[in-house]
């Protein structure tokens, strides 16, 4: 069982693997109605079983914003949204793939905005938004252009949706490395762990935690939370 009793609707759009899912399952126990998404309708649908009876699964692919109207039209009102859905694109300039960088620039920058468009009005007037960016966005590494492009573009839309969107709040959070991820887990972190004051990755669960204080905070508002460790003062 959660530690709070909750109520009403959250949606997560990529929601069906790593913090997403996490996230899904906490709010589901603290008792929400969670909509999660992701690419593939069948695995959506599965994991949401998975998780619980309170929770369901469309299909939704933010890089394609023209169908996320109609992916989304059956979903009543919202008072979580969550926008998590992430693609990695070793990208570099010297090598550049147009492609791979449209459709990262289109899912992050567009498909999220269009996310919001869509659902704007069926927010509740206590209704809370966080957007994922990630931490590339102050530390780029090799072939990070595009992700650190898009990352930085989170960053700003935050504080105009804020704005647009009053009095529904609108945050975003930027993980580091969450060394328990199923992307990170089985990757050798020395480095990254060697200039991490405290010692370690974040993990999901204090990612999961983030995100929840960013939805329940009335007073946080248009802000960028990083969640990294503290790598950034070394």
């Amino acid at each position: 069982m959660g530690e709070h009793t909750r109520q009403g609707t959250a949606v997560i759009l990529g929601g069906t693997s790593g913090i997403g899912r996490e996230l899904a399952a906490r709010l589901a126990a603290d008792g929400m109605s969670v909509v999660i998404s992701g690419r593939d309708a069948d695995r959506a649908q599965s994991v949401a079983a998975e998780i619980g009876p309170t929770v369901r699964g469309i299909a939704l692919d933010l890089a394609e914003p023209a169908s996320i109207a109609a992916a989304l039209s059956d979903v009543e009102s919202v008072d979580h949204l969550v926008v998590a859905a992430i693609e990695r694109d070793a990208n570099g300039i010297k090598e550049y793939d147009v492609a791979r960088a449209t459709r990262l620039v289109t899912l992050k920058l567009v498909g999220y905005a269009e996310a919001v468009h869509v659902l704007h009005d069926r927010f509740t007037p206590s209704a809370s938004i966080v957007l994922f960016g990630g931490l590339a966005m102050l530390r780029p590494y090799p072939g990070s252009t595009t992700v650190t492009t898009v990352n930085g573009g989170i960053s700003s839309m935050v504080r105009t949706l804020a704005s647009e969107l009053a009095p529904v709040r609108v945050n975003a959070l930027h993980p580091g490395i969450v060394g328990d991820s199923p992307e990170w887990k089985e990757k050798s972190l020395d480095l990254v762990v060697s200039r991490t004051p405290i010692g370690r990755t974040v993990t999901m669960d204090e990612i999961v935690g983030a995100t929840l204080f960013l939805l329940d905070n009335g007073g946080v508002n248009a802000v960028n939370l990083m969640v990294d460790g503290g790598t950034m003062v070394r």
